[in-house]
């Protein structure tokens, strides 16, 4: 398999491959001005939260799932950058088909010695289907907006991705929200 071939199903999986394999992968996740009715605003940079704050749940339920899914994305990229398949495996649930499948792509890419470097996601629409304090169920329209790839020869410009929706289920467990299922979602009419 040549190297552009190879760059192409890795941006492939941490873009659109949330079907089956992954939530928004991201180093950061750029969110969408609050217009209060769950619609698409003009992209605006979110900051990270540090370690050690929590995703406590806030006024406004989207404001409570940005920030699980921004922690969630920022120790899902961590993990893909630092090539630790334990650490990713904790972000989701025992059996979750979406982590069984990232988990394979992140071992295959070190085993052909690549490595996410950089891997910036923006989401573009977030739907809160339900809040149920220890359970979200999302609706999220993002796609990936910068990848970086290492240990692969310059393949040149990567491919850009398209947006996607998937329909996303965290649970929170063990004090850690984990991702329990993926599955495509068709983007919302307007």
């Amino acid at each position: 398999m040549s190297t552009r071939t190879l760059t192409r199903v890795l941006l492939s999986v941490l873009a659109g491959g949330l079907c089956g394999v992954v939530v928004t992968c991201g180093v950061l996740v750029l969110g969408v001005a609050d217009d209060g009715d769950g619609g698409v605003g003009d992209p605006t940079t979110v900051p990270r939260l540090a370690p050690e704050q929590s995703a406590t749940p806030s006024a406004h339920p989207r404001h409570r799932a940005r920030e699980v899914l921004r922690r969630w994305d920022a120790d899902r990229e961590r993990a893909w950058r630092r090539a630790d398949p334990a650490a990713l495996a904790r972000l989701y649930t025992p059996g979750s088909v979406a982590g069984a499948r990232d988990i394979a792509m992140l071992r295959a890419w070190t085993h052909r010695g690549a490595r996410v470097t950089e891997l910036t996601t923006q989401v573009l629409r977030l739907q809160v289907l339900s809040d149920r304090g220890r359970r979200l169920v999302l609706v999220v329209t993002d796609r990936v907006a910068q990848v970086g790839v290492a240990g692969v020869a310059s393949v040149g410009g990567l491919p850009r991705d398209r947006p996607s929706t998937r329909r996303i289920v965290l649970v929170r467990t063990a004090g850690r929200w984990r991702v329990a299922s993926v599955s495509p979602q068709p983007p919302a009419r307007s």
